[in-house]
């Protein structure tokens, strides 16, 4: 009996049991802080490129969270044994598809992207039926130059947004550059000087300094919270749906490169948290469940979503995995997502605090891909590959009107965003370009030694 209870009980330390809701509430929020910001900028973002109104920027973000929540659940608990990977990881919106989501808003409109993410969803899908097989194709050089590549690509966003949001009346003014850098260096001091739940949530609580000094400036209203609603739920098909094939061809492609993410995101997960690697059938059951519920998402307004790293960071850090932890953030983060207050309050943010904020992380993601690359050592061959396809799809989006003479479709899909054309040079060069065994070979020497 005494057993039993234990079981019941259970500690922060195993993946099953229920621990005190008194320890295991502030852990909930601990991830919940971590994630938060991260998850509802790039539909702030992505409204501001398209101009939604008001009322539409406010059901972005609700769909952010919502369907966030729900994928987090579904993922951590799982149905059936067999759909979810079962594991402690959180789900939120990812930056990785901003640079292509902006290029496809701006060229087309918002509902083009969610019928790219529908089609991009199920090639995800796929991939994780025979995720064993295809994922030899997308060695950590091929996904830390595409990750690499990502973190370049969002710096302009980060710098107009500093500037005060390309647009607006005061752009570039010193009073935007100056709350903009406040929060930049807030969020530095924090991350590097920072202990425990402050250097986990520095980009919360930067932002959030970063808010209170804006509004000291006058920058902040708050008209428009005081007319938001108290409870709604997604509205399914909100924005519409359109399927447009160039925009398809890029998000399908970033959809199997953040599948590829994924495994290294859930391999990390269990490495550091369980001391073991995942099984076949958590990283199966994780990517089917990462591909449909992306599609399902995608009919209620949420863009896509992808595993946290930042919250991989906290599991392998303080070693918690119990699920009934996650479990609760999902839920903090669904009645975040069902209270249209509290995403109006949001959408109050200005620009040049959200730049300040996002400018670390976007600078992370360069050096994530960068210690990718690193991985598999900085040989001749892989700096190759690496400069060239860096340099072939950066390069072309600086000079689009290089490709004026091409169907537009050419444009959208290789001159908008750098993603896909980096993706596709360092695959084919990678397949190509000799000595791909011999580096394996002197990897697998380098692990042993």
């Amino acid at each position: 009996m005494a057993n039993k209870e234990k079981a019941l009980s259970g500690s922060i330390f195993s993946l099953n049991g229920r621990p005190p809701l008194g320890q295991a509430l502030p852990l909930a929020f601990q991830h919940v802080c971590a994630m938060i910001v991260g998850c509802v900028t790039p539909a702030i973002i992505v409204a501001g490129t398209v101009g939604l109104p008001q009322a539409d920027r406010v059901i972005l973000i609700q769909a952010s969270l919502v369907v966030s929540a729900v994928t987090t659940f579904i993922q951590v608990c799982t149905i059936g044994g067999r759909f979810g990977c079962g594991l402690p990881v959180i789900f939120g919106i990812s930056f990785a598809y901003l640079p292509s989501m902006q290029a496809i808003a701006g060229t087309f409109n918002i509902a083009s992207i969610f019928g790219a993410q529908v089609a991009g969803a199920a090639c995800a899908v796929v991939f994780g039926l025979f995720v064993n097989k295809l994922r030899r194709f997308f060695p950590p050089l091929i996904t830390g130059t595409v990750v690499f590549t990502i973190g370049l690509s969002l710096y302009p966003t980060a710098m107009n947004y500093l500037a005060g949001g390309t647009g607006s009346a005061d752009y570039g003014s010193w009073q935007n550059w100056l709350v903009g850098l406040i929060t930049l260096a807030a969020v530095t001091v924090l991350n590097h000087w920072g202990k425990g739940l402050v250097k986990l949530a520095s980009l919360l609580i930067g932002l959030i300094f970063g808010y209170l000094v804006s509004a000291c400036f006058g920058m902040v209203g708050f008209e428009e919270v005081a007319s938001a609603g108290y409870f709604q739920l997604p509205q399914f098909l909100h924005f519409g749906m359109e399927f447009e094939v160039s925009a398809v061809v890029t998000i399908a492609l970033l959809f199997i490169i953040n599948s590829v993410q994924a495994i290294g995101d859930l391999t990390a997960t269990t490495s550091g948290g369980l001391d073991r690697v995942p099984t076949d059938r958590e990283l199966k059951g994780g990517i089917v469940a990462y591909g449909l519920l992306n599609l399902g998402g995608a009919f209620f307004g949420g863009m896509p979503t992808a595993t946290y790293s930042q919250n991989v960071g906290i599991v392998a850090t303080t070693k918690v995995v119990n699920r009934m932890i996650f479990l609760l953030a999902a839920v903090i983060m669904l009645v975040a997502g069902l209270i249209p207050k509290f995403s109006a309050l949001l959408t109050t943010i200005p620009y040049c605090v959200l730049g300040g904020a996002t400018l670390s992380v976007f600078a992370s993601i360069t050096m994530t891909g960068m210690k990718l690359i690193a991985s598999e050592g900085l040989s001749y061959r892989n700096t190759s590959i690496v400069g060239l396809a860096v340099a072939m799809g950066v390069g072309i989006t600086l000079v689009p009107q290089a490709l004026a003479l091409f169907p537009a479709w050419v444009t959208t899909v290789f001159g908008k965003s750098p993603v896909v054309l980096a993706t596709l040079v360092s695959i084919l060069l990678n397949l190509t370009l000799p000595g791909r065994n011999s580096n394996k070979k002197q990897q697998s020497a380098d692990q042993q030694a």
